[in-house]
């Protein structure tokens, strides 16, 4: 959760008088009041919506809850000028394959709206980006750059400029050894031959992502107008949504959008893209949720309230919104404009005494035990994809569960736990060792009819078969149960991991 700083004196001429009703509408809305005083007024905002960790995107948003602005908000995209290209080299595939960007013109600054700017860089690269492993976004004057601009790999001795807040040139390995915020992100290019840089058509260094900008051509200012946006990453679908979200939050300041044409080998896409999805809402389904009875002219107010526009059954959802994956968000946005204290709470008419399944408890027993032993329980979706699952375990495609129209990259349940396990150590090896971890949950499997059972998986890093000897004789023990282990039915694919006796997962 993200504590978000509003100007206390903007919000009460733009939006309303900061009263003990307007305090409970924000508390309604589902961003709970974290403290205010003259001047600043705290809201707290979930994961779910990095689209409002900034005044102007919860104004967007707030003014819709109220009634005052209802509707899908739509902003003017102008087509890119003359040479606004960014071309992305084959050198970063291995590193940060993907971006999106935007230019902005016609802003209006002053030192609250830089603050805010920052801010919402910092918190989306944190919360969405996850701390910039996933998505690391760069600001910069656009007088100070030259189109097009290349995202490309180098040496790290050949990486030279100043870096933000620091009086003097340095290479690529010496921000990562001496700069502050160079230190603090060196673990996401830690081993790395080449770091990421994005050059201007003048061969100056922008920025090195993830870690910093030059000072020279990434700081904005009071002086600023025209600002040039990229968002770097792995996941083009994740940075296509974080540029939306900056270009809104700049269109909302009085900026003009331009897009920018993006080349990556005879590929070619263009950003931002501020077409609004499209969803299907069923009004029975949603009340049969809700426990309602609206019609469809109470449907439509309700969920145009929520920034959205209704026609017939179907929902076209702002470019901006991360959150919206299935009719069930949908249906949550309209309780939410609904309006919780509305509904009328009820005792069911049965009576029932609650039980612990046996399944449950045996699960919680084998966590207790395995947590005394110094494991760390891990909890992974359901959801995986083709790469995780078969992929980068080059295990065999087959019998799996494959999803219809996904809205994200994850696409097929799970068939074992122990993929993720493997993903969850890659993912952390800059982490002290040793990494003990487990996890139990359903996996799915389809033979022509789909099961589903539950799984016990657990790895050890650096581990040994003696290891996992030990843990599991523990484990039945305690259990009272009987294991035999048998090494020599590992699945093929950890064959190459036995080998080297790198990780032990059983």
């Amino acid at each position: 959760m993200a504590v978000v700083n509003l100007n206390r004196k903007d919000f009460e001429r733009e939006i309303g008088k900061l009263d003990e009703s307007m305090q409970n509408k924000i508390a309604m809305f589902g961003t709970p009041l974290d403290g205010f005083d003259d001047k600043t007024i705290q809201i707290e905002v979930f994961p779910n919506r990095p689209d409002i960790l900034s005044y102007h995107g919860f104004k967007r948003a707030f003014l819709g809850f109220l009634g005052k602005k209802t509707g899908l908000i739509e902003y003017k995209i102008f087509k890119p000028e003359k040479d606004y290209k960014v071309i992305i080299d084959n050198s970063v595939k291995n590193l940060r394959p993907s971006t999106a960007c935007a230019v902005i013109k016609g802003l209006n600054l002053d030192d609250g709206r830089i603050t805010e700017i920052i801010d919402l860089q910092e918190k989306l690269n944190t919360t969405l980006g996850r701390k910039r492993k996933k998505v690391a976004i760069g600001i910069y004057p656009l007088e100070q750059i030259k189109f097009p601009i290349t995202l490309k790999a180098l040496e790290p001795d050949k990486i030279k400029f100043i870096p933000l807040e620091s009086g003097r040139e340095m290479s690529g390995l010496e921000i990562l050894q001496r700069h502050s915020t160079g230190k603090e992100y060196a673990h996401l290019l830690a081993g790395k031959e080449k770091f990421p840089v994005f050059v201007d058509s003048n061969n100056q260094i922008l920025s090195m992502p993830p870690i910093i900008n030059s000072q020279i051509t990434g700081k904005v200012t009071e002086k600023t107008k025209d600002i040039f946006i990229e968002c770097s990453g792995f996941n083009f679908k994740i940075l296509e949504k974080t540029i939306n979200i900056l270009s809104a939050n700049f269109a909302d300041m009085g900026g003009k959008i331009y897009q920018i044409e993006l080349e990556s080998g005879n590929q070619k896409n263009v950003t931002p893209n501020l077409n609004p999805e499209e969803m299907k809402i069923s009004l029975d389904n949603m009340n049969k949720i809700l426990g309602l009875n609206l019609n469809e002219k109470q449907l439509k107010s309700a969920i145009e309230k929520m920034g959205y526009n209704y026609n017939k059954g179907k929902v076209k959802i702002p470019a901006w919104r991360t959150d919206v994956l299935h009719e069930v968000d949908l249906i949550e946005d309209i309780a939410i404009a609904y309006g919780y204290e509305n509904f009328a709470p009820e005792i069911p008419e049965i009576s029932t005494t609650g039980e612990e399944e046996k399944a449950e408890i045996l699960k919680r027993k084998i966590s207790e035990i395995l947590s005394g032993i110094g494991m760390l329980e891990t909890s992974s979706f359901h959801l995986t994809n083709r790469d995780f699952q078969f992929g980068r375990m080059s295990a065999p495609e087959k019998d799996f569960v494959d999803i219809e129209e996904s809205k994200t990259e994850y696409n097929i349940l799970r068939k074992n736990l122990s993929h993720y396990l493997l993903k969850i150590l890659s993912e952390n090896s800059d982490s002290e060792y040793p990494q003990k971890i487990f996890e139990t949950g359903k996996v799915f499997e389809t033979n022509g009819k789909i099961t589903e059972r539950e799984n016990l998986a657990a790895a050890i890093c650096p581990g040994n078969f003696t290891d996992v000897k030990q843990t599991t004789e523990h484990l039945g023990k305690m259990l009272n149960l009987d294991f035999e282990i048998n090494w020599g039915s590992s699945p093929p694919h950890f064959k190459e991991l036995e080998n080297k006796n790198a990780c032990c997962s059983f």
